[in-house]
């Protein structure tokens, strides 16, 4: 039990010293990597800077103690700190005391709920949002970051919580455009987004290990970080309209406590559930992808745990929503932690860059670290995977472009919202007109197909449906209306088998629809006959009257049931209903 809850107890008996070289070597890497993004995450968030820095030591701590994937980096985020800054937003003013306040509940909340949710096993709640869903709600908070963060390398005021507001507001201020501004952050751009493509290529034809270059490549926002305090230093940047961090408070986190604000609290419910949801299922997804590669597993449910942990931690060290991150859980990997030790030691890394390190950031651009943002959210965007939508499933392409243009238009709270319900609803329209097809047997075999896709044979008298889906309330009058349709499109049928092969559950509803279907056939002197039902299947209707009332027979097989049905009038044997059940 202590283990399932505390993972650590399990890695922890075997921890030894190359765990613990490799561990450090990551922890290392990874801080080098995460001091730039936590500034620049806490900037988008609407928070100091330092905030970022807080939210990136207990909570990596907390879910070391708690969480079950050996790789998976925790900390801020960029979605994340974009729906942290939609839904503090619109509580409080950016920039005050109660920002903060509502920051730092949202944590908590967040946090809470995740760790309710953890102890509940309620993991497979992830699964309400689809692929593509996620897919769009990303691809379409990647274009909203990116614009957010262009009035900073542009040097202008903006603002907006929506994409044609933040546009509008792009263009009303364009005339002011700082050219100093404008020159520390363009190059910051185009710098960085080539040490993403270029420098590894570059490190590798130098002759260094394929490895060592990826992640020198991945740590190339920091060059960027350097050089352009010098540059502010060097030409008094600062004092020509370069906006720069200022003073970073040195030291460790503080004590803080969540709001008690009943009122506070409920304007924040909602939003901390869909931070809770999206940071699950994004971190979920990443610890998932890298234990594969190591033939390990994680436990979603106790994953949810960890990061109601991570969240908490989070709050009480004056830090915002975290959750684990996707480029540098990479980096973690790919620098070659064991354990989740390599996390804690990342703690104490960020832990002393907040103790020593935060003066030589006093001179840091906002435009690099906007730089630094744009291009590690854009590539978040995915502008194939419409078409590959469009190519496989129109349904689920019509769930990616709503979350997209839905979280455009009108917020990212909204976005998510909106494609949960678009995906619940394609499911329920899906599962109200299952797939259902005639069938016949493939000549010289047993094997039952399609007659519109094989050549088959069939009888004029026996008419076989497959149907492909459970019968349930969602779908049982659809089924009723089908067989009656297809009976009455055949004068000459006087046996009609159900394979129901591929159906898992038949509840009340479906239950009701098939007593119909066979006294309305019946009644017209045509007998209903049900071939291959599953055994759970079998042993539920074992327990109403259907069985008895049923004016044919089940079979185990679709094949006896046809071959008996080809040589009977309507009136001859088949197989009792409980002998069947008894085989299957």
């Amino acid at each position: 039990m202590l283990k399932r809850y505390f993972p650590i107890l399990d890695w922890g008996r075997t921890y030894n010293g190359e765990a613990l070289s490799n561990d450090m070597v990551a922890a290392v890497i990874v801080t080098i990597m995460l001091i730039p993004q936590s500034l620049a995450y806490a900037l988008l968030a609407g928070l100091p800077p330092v905030v970022g820095l807080y939210a990136s030591i207990l909570p990596l701590v907390a879910y070391a103690v708690f969480g079950t994937s050996r790789t998976l980096a925790v900390g801020p985020v960029a979605v994340v700190s974009l729906m942290t800054a939609s839904a503090v937003g619109a509580v409080a003013a950016q920039g005050t005391a109660q920002y903060l306040e509502a920051a730092i509940t949202l944590a908590a909340l967040s946090g809470v709920m995740l760790f309710v949710l953890g102890v509940l096993r309620m993991g497979f709640l992830a699964n309400l949002l689809s692929h593509p869903v996620i897919s769009g709600f990303i691809t379409a908070s990647g274009v909203l970051i990116a614009t957010s963060q262009l009035r900073h390398v542009l040097g202008i005021q903006g603002g907006g919580d929506t994409w044609p507001d933040m546009l509008g507001s792009l263009i009303a201020n364009i005339g002011n455009v700082n050219p100093w501004t404008l020159a520390v952050g363009v190059p910051s751009v185009a710098f960085l987004f080539w040490v993403r493509k270029g420098l590894k290529p570059m490190l590798i034809g130098m002759g260094l290990d394929p490895k060592a270059a990826d992640i020198t490549a991945k740590a190339g926002p920091v060059l960027a970080v350097a050089v352009s305090i010098v540059a502010v230093i060097a030409f008094g940047l600062a004092g020509k309209g370069v906006n720069i961090t200022g003073e970073i408070p040195s030291g460790l986190p503080p004590f803080a406590m969540p709001s008690t604000d009943v009122s506070l609290i409920r304007q924040l419910i909602v939003p901390a559930l869909l931070i809770s949801i999206i940071g699950f299922v994004e971190s979920v997804s990443v610890a998932q992808t890298l234990a594969a590669k190591r033939r390990q597993r994680i436990s979603p449910d106790q994953e949810l745990i960890g990061l109601g942990a991570s969240n908490i931690a989070s709050a009480f060290s004056g830090g915002y929503p975290v959750t684990g991150g996707f480029a540098r859980s990479v980096v973690n990997f790919d620098a070659g932690a064991q354990t989740p030790a390599a996390g804690a030691f990342t703690a104490v890394g960020i832990a002393l860059a907040s103790l020593f390190l935060t003066p030589l950031l006093f001179s840091l651009p906002i435009a690099v670290l906007a730089a630094t943002i744009i291009v590690a959210v854009l590539a978040l965007v995915d502008l194939k995977m419409p078409k590959q939508l469009w190519t496989y499933s129109k349904a689920d392409f019509a769930a990616h472009v709503a979350t997209i243009a839905i979280t455009l238009v009108a917020g990212v709270e909204m976005g998510v919202i909106a494609g949960v319900s678009v995906g619940l609803l394609l499911y329920l329209w899906r599962a109200s007109r299952p797939h259902a097809a005639i069938v016949g047997r493939v000549p010289e075999t047993e094997h039952f197909r399609n007659v519109e896709r094989h050549k088959v044979f069939t009888a004029d008298h026996v008419l076989s449906i497959r149907i492909d889906e459970a019968l349930t309330f969602l779908n049982a009058r659809w089924l009723e209306e089908y067989v009656l349709e297809q009976v009455a499109d055949r004068p000459k049928v006087r046996h009609v088998i159900l394979m129901c092969s591929a159906v898992n559950e038949i509840d009340a509803s479906g239950l009701e629809s098939l007593e119909a279907i066979n006294h309305r056939l019946d009644d017209a002197g045509i007998r209903l006959h049900l071939s291959e039902v599953k055994g759970p299947v079998m042993d539920r209707l074992a327990r109403t009257a259907f069985p008895e009332e049923l004016s044919g027979k089940v079979y185990l097989s679709q094949a006896r049931a046809f071959a008996e049905a080809l040589r009977d009038d309507g009136n001859g044997p088949g197989e009792p209903a409980d002998m069947a059940r008894g085989m299957i």
